[in-house]
């Protein structure tokens, strides 16, 4: 059993930083990594990846990569992905992944190291929107060039109902994924409709049958709260329907609307309204899926208990706030991590921005993706913000010995402000020897997270111009 230990009280020295002032919304924006994308500036002279991996360790990496194809653009959608995109773009864009993945790989390599991937994930984007052909192709590059053993490594890819087609499912089970997670959002047909995202409940059954059959470790099924219309009761249908196929996981998103996204321009609600109906379908899901049989790892994330989402201690299921250094993105719009510096590139919402960012990226010269371009350096201030964030975001909360025993100073020390603002609105308390959120504060996580951003994030993040 875990020795409790007293919560520390927080103190107020000079070097903690001020907390951005008080919430006004427990829905500021998703904080998946720290930082956000739009914190990243394009570096004049950035350097060579061979530089920036010679410093990491190379026996424990994450592959990730990000397909940035879809057949639709969800109305909620603010991802970089492109719709519709003919064969001549997908192929071409393969044919430049190759191209990235060969000097990546031979930026590993100069370390003389052995390179070894324990995690991999395909996003997007929907990674589906590609043929089996174009899949097979992919899955070739990450295991024949990459060097990554697909079915030795945890490996997470995403789907949708129109892209989880029989041959696409065969090529992910015959290659080894371990979790697929399919985007329904929900089973109503006119909830869909009302969230800008056409699509029927039969075909969303018939796929999660296919998903089903093909016998994933984990299946996890998207929902999202918030739309125009919904209650309790319709929620109700949603998790009922998701919850008769037995999934290993079911996320719960709330709906965001933000700029140059189809929604942008046809929510009515009030923020208060708005905020209020997110609150309450929010807490009703979480209960309900708690009495199910789940537990709650995030805000977002619930587990059947007792299956491998919950009993695999070697990552089947990466953590939605996974951002240790050691990951390689690959392709358009995919972010990488080292210790000292978070790499990307380019990044857009709007449609012509991302086609033609797209397009950039299908014609950059081989010598171009030897170096990092768009990028944020990461001191040991901001590694202590994104520690802490990959910590208190989860269930597990965040214990202080252990951020002592990393960085050497003591978390009530650098983040006493913060602290003080979440005892006092009892969104925190101590469990088990760890600072762990409350019911309360974990339904408030999406302001918590940005509580602990720093002021150059929080600056870059207002000076980025949304296209």
């Amino acid at each position: 059993m875990t020795k409790s230990v007293p919560l520390p009280m927080p103190t107020v020295p000079g070097r903690a930083a001020e907390t951005d002032g008080e919430p006004r919304t427990p829905y500021e924006q998703y904080v998946y990594a720290y930082p956000h994308q739009k914190a990243y500036r394009l570096l004049e002279d950035g350097p060579l990846l061979s530089e920036l991996w010679s410093k990491e360790r190379l026996d424990a990496l994450s592959l990730y990569v990000h397909v940035p194809f879809c057949e639709m653009r969800c109305g909620f959608c603010n991802l970089f992905t492109r719709t519709g995109a003919p064969e001549e773009v997908t192929g071409a864009f393969l044919g430049t992944l190759e191209r990235q993945a060969r000097v990546t790989r031979e930026a590993l390599d100069a370390k003389g190291e052995p390179v070894r991937f324990t995690l991999a994930a395909f996003g997007g984007g929907t990674p589906t929107y590609l043929t089996a052909d174009e899949l097979t192709r992919l899955c070739d590059i990450s295991e024949k060039v990459m060097g990554a053993d697909l079915k030795a490594a945890s490996w997470s890819v995403e789907t949708s109902p129109a892209t989880a087609t029989a041959d696409r499912i065969a090529v992910l089970a015959e290659r080894g994924a371990t979790r697929v997670s399919i985007g329904v959002q929900s089973f109503i047909d006119e909830e869909a409709r009302a969230a800008v995202r056409p699509q029927k409940r039969e075909e969303v059954e018939a796929s999660l049958g296919r998903l089903k059959e093909a016998a994933f470790p984990v299946l996890n099924i998207d929902l999202i709260y918030g739309i125009d219309g919904q209650t309790e009761r319709t929620f109700k249908v949603s998790l009922d329907a998701a919850l008769a196929w037995e999934p290993e996981e079911v996320y719960l998103y709330p709906l965001y609307v933000r700029p140059l996204t189809g929604l942008s321009s046809r929510h009515a609600k009030t923020l208060e309204e708005w905020n209020d109906q997110r609150l309450r379908l929010y807490r009703y899901g979480r209960d309900y899926l708690l009495s199910s049989g789940y537990e709650q790892t995030s805000m977002r994330v619930f587990r059947r208990v007792g299956t491998a989402a919950v009993d695999d201690t070697d990552g089947s299921s990466i953590s939605e706030y996974n951002q240790q250094a050691g990951m390689v993105g690959l392709g358009v719009g995919a972010r990488s991590f080292t210790t000292g510096l978070h790499y990307t590139t380019d990044y857009a919402v709007a449609v012509p921005e991302v086609r033609r960012i797209i397009d950039d990226y299908i014609a950059t010269p081989t010598e171009r993706f030897r170096r990092a371009q768009w990028a944020f350096r990461m001191d040991e201030g901001e590694r202590r913000r994104m520690y802490v964030l990959q910590h208190l975001l989860e269930s597990t909360g965040l214990r202080p010995d252990a951020y002592q025993e990393v960085f050497a100073t003591r978390f009530e020390d650098d983040f006493g402000p913060q602290l003080a603002a979440l005892l006092e609105r009892r969104w925190l308390r101590e469990r088990g020897g760890a600072l762990a959120l409350t019911l309360e504060g974990m339904a408030w996580a999406d302001a918590v997270g940005p509580m602990f951003f720093s002021d150059r994030v929080h600056e870059n993040m207002r000076a980025y111009q949304d296209r």
